[in-house]
């Protein structure tokens, strides 16, 4: 299957370079020069990755970003952003936005075409686990769906975008271990691009903000010095 990349770019020359090297590595790829114009492409159908510029006219890469993962249907596709801010408070802006990646300007093409093939990898299950268990939470790999299960009350689904899916699989495969962040990100991530450990951390905190309204938040512990790890009987604070 071929997959479908949709870039948000205002600058023609950039677009276009990203567009070539996509094409290039066997990629269907479509252009927007702004979010209104991304959003009416992407009405009928949904691209498999959204390559997002920060700065874009009309309404940021950073807010269109936050509205993506607020709408249920959009709320699980991938987000490689853009941008020319490389200070780490940006790059953890950018991730709390909702971006799955972060790429910062100028770029080298080989390494751009590396993320995008670690992030599509990482739509798919981390290994035939078969479906998983802890607490009141359940995870059907095969399906893609996780269900917050409470005694005497109605199951309720939970959705997750991709890196959180997978983060999630791979606690729930490997319960009561404590994992550092550097296992997690050779595990989750894989160690085909390099991704700064600080990356970890933005994704357990957007992993717990979902299962929050569930409460199963509190089954995901943080282990001061050591990792995460997640947890059936979860400590009482």
């Amino acid at each position: 299957m071929t997959h479908r990349i949709l870039i948000v770019e205002d600058e023609p020359s950039i677009a276009e370079l990203i567009a070539i090297n996509l094409s290039h590595a066997g990629y269907e790829v479509e252009k927007a020069l702004q979010a209104d114009i991304a959003l009416n492409m992407m009405k009928y159908q949904l691209p498999n990755l959204l390559i997002l510029d920060w700065m874009l006219p009309g309404k940021s890469g950073v807010q269109f970003a936050k509205e993506l993962r607020a709408n249920d249907r959009t709320k699980a596709l991938p987000i490689l952003m853009l941008t020319a801010k490389s200070e780490e408070s940006d790059k953890v802006l950018g991730l709390d936005s909702g971006a799955d990646d972060y790429v910062t300007k100028p770029f080298s093409p080989k390494e751009l075409v590396a993320r995008v093939r670690a992030i599509l990898r990482r739509q798919t299950p981390i290994e035939d686990t078969g479906p998983l268990k802890v607490g009141p939470l359940k995870l059907d790999p095969s399906s893609h769906r996780v269900l917050a299960v409470w005694p005497d009350a109605e199951s309720k689904p939970i959705a997750l975008g991709p890196t959180e899916f997978r983060l999630l699989q791979y606690f729930m495969a490997n319960p009561e271990r404590v994992h550092s962040r550097a296992s997690l990100l050779d595990k989750v991530w894989g160690n085909e691009v390099y991704i700064e450990e600080r990356t970890v951390d933005v994704h357990i905190k957007r992993l717990r903000a979902a299962l929050a309204p569930f409460a199963c938040d509190k089954f995901i512990e943080t282990v001061r010095g050591s990792g995460y790890r997640i947890t059936k009987i979860p400590t009482e604070i």
